[in-house]
């Protein structure tokens, strides 16, 4: 298993690890729910240098990711990111990604690391000729800082540099005569901060973090956080094999232009399911593969994709596709996991109502 630069700090911290995607990567430190907690009402820290970062430039770099990934990238703002999908022929999602402007003609493409090598090769064999592309992972280590008191946080450690950041905006700031590249785009839902930069100095800005009060927390806060906000995750609500439309991610998806996979994403007919916010009567959660069928008659209309307790709703919540007719705000429903049956109900997502994320940063400074 590979291990991030932050591996030993982890360790020093208790943290219980797992792999994950190639990686030895923290589950937890002290608890989930607290971990949890901490976002929703503090600030915490998550290594994510295991995520892959890429660089596409050239002439036909803007023309090449047009057609690559499914949301419109001519009109994005130079120091803007933009969330969108890398889809196949079939239409299905081989990753999602945030894609970010540097330059007129460069570009990097944030995506996730269980993906990571594919999604290189699947990019370079659909450029062309005038652009230029690298995988530049190795150049970038990076960690979120996430929650209500982030912004404080960030503003003592960059001296204030951040607090005209705008959402799914990035800009290069100092960190003690070192540039890093911070943005906000964030997987929680809370206002905060990803920070890219050398390996040696994300080392010095994490312990920084955690000094001035930034609870560092693993994979299963950052799963319960991304839940209550319905944000899909590649490989369980996104897959190769399932259209990306039936996501209900609908700003991931452009109208305007014919990109790979568009003629099969656009065609009505492919909305025969659609993923769906469900909530649980009661804290069982359920799992990934758990049967949803028809409270009535019995039959099967769809799937789980994944589930957990939600520590801000104090029931369970889960995501999952279901049968068109069935995806109705308030439909009962009932779900098959093991030899247990849960009831529950359509919501409207995000669960959690009150999160951050968009907020103006200088109500938090």
């Amino acid at each position: 298993m590979k291990k991030t630069i932050l591996y030993e700090k982890h360790i020093a911290l208790g943290a219980k690890m797992t792999p994950f995607s190639g990686y030895e990567m923290p589950v937890q430190y002290e608890s989930i729910i607290k971990e949890h907690q901490a976002c929703r009402g503090g600030a915490v820290i998550f290594d994510t240098c295991h995520m892959g970062v890429f660089e596409i430039a050239g002439d036909g770099a803007l023309s090449d990711l047009e057609l690559i990934l499914s949301c419109d990238i001519a009109d994005m703002k130079l120091g803007t990111c933009r969330y969108g999908f890398i889809c196949n022929e079939n239409g299905g999602v081989i990753d999602d990604q945030i894609i970010y402007r540097v330059d007129d003609d460069c570009f990097l493409i944030v995506v996730n690391a269980s993906t990571k090598e594919s999604d290189f090769l699947w990019i370079n064999q659909h450029i062309s000729k005038d652009t230029n592309f690298a995988d530049v992972s190795a150049e970038h280590a990076k960690i979120d800082l996430q929650g209500p008191l982030s912004p404080k946080i960030a503003a003592a450690l960059f001296e204030d540099q951040i607090s005209d950041l705008k959402f799914y905006n990035f800009d290069y700031v100092f960190y003690k005569n070192e540039v890093v590249m911070i943005s906000r785009t964030g997987y929680t839902g809370e206002i905060g901060f990803e920070i890219y930069g050398k390996p040696e100095v994300i080392l010095q800005i994490w312990d920084e973090c955690v000094d001035r009060g930034a609870v560092p927390a693993g994979l299963g806060a950052r799963d319960t956080l991304r839940l209550e906000m319905g944000f899909p995750l590649c490989g369980h609500e996104l897959s190769s094999d399932r259209n990306a439309v039936q996501s209900n991610f609908n700003r991931a998806i452009s109208r305007k232009k014919e990109f790979i996979g568009s003629n099969i994403v656009l065609d009505p007919s492919a909305i025969n399911q659609l993923l769906a916010g469900i909530t649980l009567d009661g804290r069982r959660s359920a799992r990934t593969g758990d049967l949803i069928i028809d409270e009535s008659s019995g039959k099967e209309i769809g799937v789980i994709t994944s589930g957990a307790f939600s520590p801000a709703l104090g029931c369970a919540i889960a995501l999952g596709y279901v049968n068109k007719e069935y995806s109705g705000i308030g439909t009962s429903l009932k779900i098959i996991s093991g030899k247990n049956e849960f009831s529950g109900k359509v919501s409207e997502l995000p669960f959690y109502k009150n999160a951050t994320a968009r907020a103006d940063i200088k109500k938090y400074l």
